[in-house]
């Protein structure tokens, strides 16, 4: 599993899109069903902290929206000013690397970010681009006045990755606005490692971008569903684990691990829509390792592993099957527990109970089971 925990991602996203047309801006009009940065925040799913720059006006909408789930900051005048809020947030003892990434760039793929990262371990920064393949012309009044070199020329993208201190130290030092935070890492004296860039990874600025990203989601939209289903029986002891939570009772769960029968069928149900089998196929129980395992080793590698094939979790159902303990009580701290873990949006999982009428073995409370399905989708 990936470790990003010393990772942060700003997304600038204060601007106006004047040039892409509409009544709103570009960041919140919707794509498929969908904001433009609702899809880029779900592109970075993975890290546990996403700090979203916003336009003044825009703040009640970011918390309607993203409340919870990440940072916002206001945007100042300018991209620049911005980008040196967010990075003033940022907390250096905890967070060693960031990457700032255009809002309106909601197609930005995993293998993506893992190459600027990658690049980061042996460089102060990184940026993906993409070579220019096409001949460069100056123009003035509508015609040709001069051609250019396309020699070593680059359209430069984001994520732009860097070792926080130094860019923070960067922005410190630098006076005006740049073009990209490229810029002004190299103001500063830092070398910038080039990494292979995306032709997908576009930037929204112009009308007919609206129409390319429907064309894109309409033809690649990959959905899948999965199930899952596990039982634990009761032993002795004096709690339960379910969905993360503890909850106090007169009997245990008996399994290898902690015996969360909700997390496992959770689990086994993102695993199975993604064709990776299940638990015991990547977590065997002949392995002492994870003899008493906390169940979250299971869902975050689950979670990672849907994120690393580029699908994002959209649903999650969750139902306990028991006589007791009473679930509903807990059910939302179930469901936002189950959230944090998969890093995913908690109005996504949904944790609920029933009971079996008193029959078969759970009526008999000699156990409790737990069935999920999931939804993922790859667009």
């Amino acid at each position: 599993m990936a470790d990003n925990t010393d990772t942060a991602i700003v997304i600038v996203a204060a601007g106006r899109g004047t040039r892409a047309g509409g009544d709103v801006p570009k960041q919140w009009r919707p794509v498929a069903g969908k904001t433009v940065l609702a899809r880029t925040v779900a592109a970075f799913a993975g890290f546990g902290r996403v700090v979203l720059v916003l336009h003044p006006d825009d703040m009640i909408g970011g918390l309607s929206e993203f409340g919870g789930t990440v940072t916002l900051v206001a945007g100042g005048a300018s991209r620049t000013e911005s980008v040196r809020n967010a990075l003033e947030t940022l907390d250096m003892n905890t967070v060693s690397r960031v990457l700032i990434h255009d809002g309106a760039r909601p197609f930005v793929s995993p293998e993506l970010i893992q190459r600027v990262l990658s690049a980061l371990a042996h460089a102060p920064a990184a940026a993906p681009a993409l070579p220019v393949s096409d001949a460069l012309w100056r123009g003035q009044d509508g015609h040709v006045s001069g051609t250019m070199d396309r020699d070593g020329l680059f359209r430069a993208q984001t994520p732009q990755g860097f070792h926080l201190r130094e860019i923070v130290a960067a922005y410190r030092g630098h006076a005006g606005d740049a073009h990209d935070d490229v810029a002004i890492a190299r103001a500063r004296g830092l070398d910038v490692v080039i990494v292979e860039g995306d032709e997908e990874n576009f930037k929204l600025t112009w009308p007919k971008d609206f129409l390319r990203a429907e064309r894109m989601l309409a033809g690649d939209m990959d959905v899948r569903t999965g199930n899952g289903y596990d039982v634990h029986a009761f032993t002795d002891g004096d709690h339960v684990t379910l969905c993360g939570i503890e909850i106090p009772h007169s009997r245990a769960l008996l399994g290898h691990s902690d015996a969360d029968v909700g997390m496992h069928a959770l689990t086994d149900a993102i695993y199975g829509a993604l064709a990776e089998g299940d638990i015991g196929r990547h977590f065997p129980p002949t392995d002492p390792r994870w003899k008493g395992a906390a169940s979250r080793i299971f869902l975050s590698h689950a979670a990672d592993l849907a994120r690393q094939k580029g699908y994002r979790l959209t649903n999650a159902d969750v139902t306990l099957v028991c006589e007791r303990p009473k679930i509903g009580p807990h059910a939302l701290a179930m469901a936002r527990e189950l959230a944090r873990i998969a890093t995913v949006d908690p109005e996504r999982i949904s944790v609920k109970a029933t009971t079996s009428e008193q029959l078969g073995f759970t009526g008999r409370e000699e156990g409790i089971a737990a069935l999920a399905t999931v939804t993922l989708v790859r667009s």
